[in-house]
């Protein structure tokens, strides 16, 4: 016995159904379709939530909320526990870019209190929570504050 043996078992594998093929066959005319509507026509596809023309419950619902979105802030972020992880005494915008912390600076650096400082440290940043400014100042550091960057609002 080799593979060019092998068949499958008896009622497994079925002639394909030939639809339209005349009114002799059992499936001619209109070929399992129906007489008319969307689903008798070639190429017919059903858009997602289609009630058969009721009102489609995404637009029954009311809408909730108001979306802020173009004139949204975003703030590149950094973390106490990073800087206490880089090297130097003194920390600003461009030296947190040029170690690679930031990537990009959206609407400003927004200094948080997350994780410890062991050591005096300058920031300068736009913005700094208050747990952060207190950390800082508590090892002996000093806080920095610069105005803040200046946008269009965002296109939509």
């Amino acid at each position: 016995m080799n593979l060019s043996n092998i068949k499958p078992p008896a009622g497994q594998v079925k002639n394909k159904r030939r639809l339209g093929q005349g009114m002799g066959t059992g499936r001619g005319k209109y070929s399992g379709r129906g007489a008319k509507g969307a689903k008798s026509i070639s190429g017919y596809s059903r858009m997602r939530g289609f009630e058969g023309g009721q009102m489609p419950l995404h637009r029954r619902l009311p809408k909730r909320g108001f979306s802020n979105a173009m004139f949204k802030t975003t703030y590149a972020i950094v973390n106490l526990a990073t800087l206490n992880d880089l090297p130097g005494d003194s920390f600003d915008v461009q030296s947190l870019m040029a170690a690679g912390v930031i990537k990009k600076l959206e609407d400003g650096l927004k200094v948080l209190a997350n994780g410890d400082i062991t050591r005096a440290i300058t920031v300068t940043a736009h913005h700094f929570s208050a747990a952060a400014k207190e950390k800082i100042e508590k090892a002996g550091g000093t806080v920095v504050v610069i105005a803040p960057v200046t946008r269009k609002p965002k296109e939509q």
